[in-house]
């Protein structure tokens, strides 16, 4: 079972250097993508969250919770258990999916910048929030990055895509690490409890964000109380401000709405590939968008909608 592990992940590691020449070719070398990767209709100044090990390089299941700040200096550093020291949660009466924000600078609106409490927890945030990554070739890839993209951190939010290919060969080559340590063999691979439990926090990197689990059990074990933040919540904020932004840059006077306008405003919240099911425990099976063009009175000029 163990040769077998390792020849997947060589196949892992393949498939991860395959995927960054594909972004060379299909999106480096093409102008026009990177000019818009950079472009402002889809770039936001967002604090930055990820989790990072004794180095602060990028981790996703072992260590604390960086935030650094729109200009990459760090903000906070805290264990999952202090999340709500650091985080608390907005409501909006037109939707149940609530709104993080880092509580001691507070809710400000949905505005970007140091002054707002918004921050995002992606691949791309959690590049910006570590000094680097725990293995070479993802580490070089990382210096690639931002040297390419005009240094840290980065605020494109198209960017997230060449940011979660890294963290693939990142996870690839420490996967094949992990199955060659001779540890992985021994038989204690699980602590079994000896008294019911009471309360408990833990927190992973799931592949769109930093996702919290937070339980309180009875003296029976049965759950009491149970909070979730997951990826897609910790960045409702920010996907709510792409998606309004990437329609005011790309809707004008006369532009008719088409299938190419929608796909590019989709682009704007598909960059942080969100699951709104796991986020509001709903699953519609579907995506629907709708798109409504208002003048300054708010009438509809025009409309188009998909999915429904």
């Amino acid at each position: 079972m163990r040769d077998e592990i390792l020849e997947h992940t060589t196949y892992f590691l393949e498939f991860a250097k395959f995927t960054l020449g594909v972004i060379d070719a299909v999106v480096l070398k093409q102008p026009a993508y990177v000019d818009q990767i950079l472009s402002d209709t889809y770039t936001h100044h967002f604090y930055s969250m990820g989790t990072v090990d004794a180095g602060n390089r990028v981790n996703f299941y072992d260590g604390m919770i960086r935030v650094v700040d729109p200009g990459g200096q760090e903000f906070v550093k805290f264990h999952a258990r202090d999340y709500l020291n650091v985080l608390e949660e907005h409501v909006e009466p037109w939707t149940y999916l609530k709104f993080p924000y880092l509580k001691t600078v507070g809710w400000k609106g949905f505005v970007e910048g140091k002054e707002s409490g918004i921050y995002r927890a992606t691949p791309l945030s959690r590049l910006n929030a570590a000094d680097g990554m725990a293995t070479p070739l993802a580490q070089a890839e990382y210096e690639r990055f931002y040297s390419t993209l005009g240094g840290k951190p980065v605020h494109q939010t198209l960017a997230t895509h060449w940011a979660r290919v890294i963290e693939l060969l990142f996870a690839a080559e420490r996967a094949a690490e992990l199955v060659r340590d001779e540890e992985i063999l021994d038989p204690h691979v699980r602590t079994a409890p000896t008294a019911p439990p009471s309360e408990g926090v833990g927190c992973v990197e799931a592949p769109r964000g930093t996702l919290y689990h937070h339980y309180v059990t009875d003296e029976r074990g049965i759950l009491q109380r149970v909070n979730l933040i997951v990826g897609t919540t910790n960045n409702h904020a920010p996907i709510a401000m792409s998606i309004r932004k990437a329609a005011q840059g790309i809707i004008g006077p006369g532009v008719e709405i088409t299938d190419g306008v929608l796909n590019r405003i989709e682009m704007a919240f598909r960059a942080y590939d969100p699951c709104f099911g796991c986020a509001t425990h709903s699953l519609p099976g579907q995506m629907p968008l709708e798109v409504r063009v208002l003048d300054s009175h708010g009438n509809v000029l025009a409309s188009r909608t998909r999915g429904r």
